[in-house]
């Protein structure tokens, strides 16, 4: 049985959300703004893609009254325990990362100091600031080199393809030492290609979408045929309200010798947050160019260091445990992206 909420048990205390800025993260905010909670807002407005969008996103939290934004980088490790230790939160969601599969091939020291000084930080912070639910942002890259569908959270993942991946994979591996040494709960959220509006100028569907109405070629690996599990990002936000207000108890039982990586006798859960529906990239293609009603010149490319063939979640244990399925496709999805895209930009 799940333990109460801290949102309910805390409800004077502001929930914080690390990455506020980007673009999970603004729509997290957004989403416990609206349910009349305080947010704090933390983000170091990284320069990896542009600032003037992060701050577009800040502009529209900022006009809540409850919502409060502290400029930081977590690998100011003094500073982070300090806001934590001050504020209490109740629960403390980390989306802030370095982001970005391949940008890991070219700079590899920013995945360490954001994907694991930062993650320590903020461990640490939890471990001192009395916070009473730490839900952080793992990824489907940790997979890698796994081959059999759907991934499940009870699948090993020893074989990470990107430095990236392996960082991420490396942030579950810490939470589960400090839940099993501080009794903190924890639960680590591997996200699948999540698309909508406010979204990733780095991503797929912007970069096609950029491209296509500027009338310009865009890049498609291995002739389209790679499959990904996309997941609209308020399928993402729903599941992870629920996961927020579902403590994980220590797993009665849990037996060492039958282990899976996703529980534990700690108070520790991981799961993942997928769409649940695997789509060709050439699919995928073909409905944005429906809807933007121009056909894509496309530049063929073979596959990319690090990546892999196909993605697709199991998310039936997140289903057991919330009753939360995603429910929006892409002929959804991808219009809704597409109505953002125009107006934000006057295209």
């Amino acid at each position: 049985m799940a333990a109460l909420s801290p949102l309910d048990q805390f409800p004077d205390r502001p929930v914080l959300v690390t990455g506020a800025a980007g673009f999970i993260g603004y729509h997290l905010a957004e989403r416990l703004l609206g349910e009349g909670r305080a947010v704090i807002g933390l983000d170091n407005l990284s320069t990896y893609y542009d600032v003037e969008l992060k701050k577009a996103r800040l502009g529209r939290l900022r006009a809540h009254n409850r919502f409060n934004f502290v400029h930081l980088d977590l690998t100011r490790g003094p500073e982070v325990r300090t806001l934590v230790e001050k504020e209490r939160p109740a629960v403390l969601v980390n989306l802030a990362a370095q982001a970005g599969v391949r940008y890991s091939l070219t700079n590899p020291h920013a995945y360490v100091d954001a994907n694991l000084t930062g993650f320590l930080n903020i461990l640490e912070a939890c471990r001192h600031g009395e916070v009473k639910h730490l839900v952080y942002a793992s990824t489907s890259s940790v997979y890698g080199a796994n081959t059999k569908m759907p991934f499940s959270t009870d699948d090993p993942v020893d074989h990470p393809l990107t430095l990236y991946a392996a960082t991420k994979r490396a942030n579950e591996l810490m939470a589960h030492s400090y839940s099993h040494l501080f009794s903190i709960p924890m639960t680590g959220l591997r996200f699948f290609t999540v698309y909508g509006p406010w979204g990733r100028p780095d991503m797929a569907l912007f970069l096609f979408t950029k491209a296509i109405l500027s009338g310009k070629p865009i890049d498609v690996f291995a002739g389209g045929e790679l499959e990904r599990d996309f997941t609209y990002i308020d399928d993402i936000v729903e599941g992870m309200r629920r996961v927020m207000d579902r403590t994980p108890k220590p797993h009665p039982g849990w037996d060492a010798a039958q282990a899976t990586p996703a529980e534990s006798a700690a108070p520790f859960r991981v799961y993942n947050i997928g769409g649940g529906r695997p789509v060709k990239v050439s699919r995928f293609i073909k409905v944005l160019e429906g809807v933007l009603g121009r056909k894509a010149e496309k530049h063929i490319l073979p596959m990319q260091p690090g990546d892999v063939v196909a993605t697709l979640a199991d998310t039936s244990v997140l289903q057991r445990d919330t009753g939360f399925s995603p429910t929006i496709s892409i002929e959804e999805g991808v219009p809704r992206f597409v109505r953002w895209y125009r107006e934000f930009y006057g295209v």
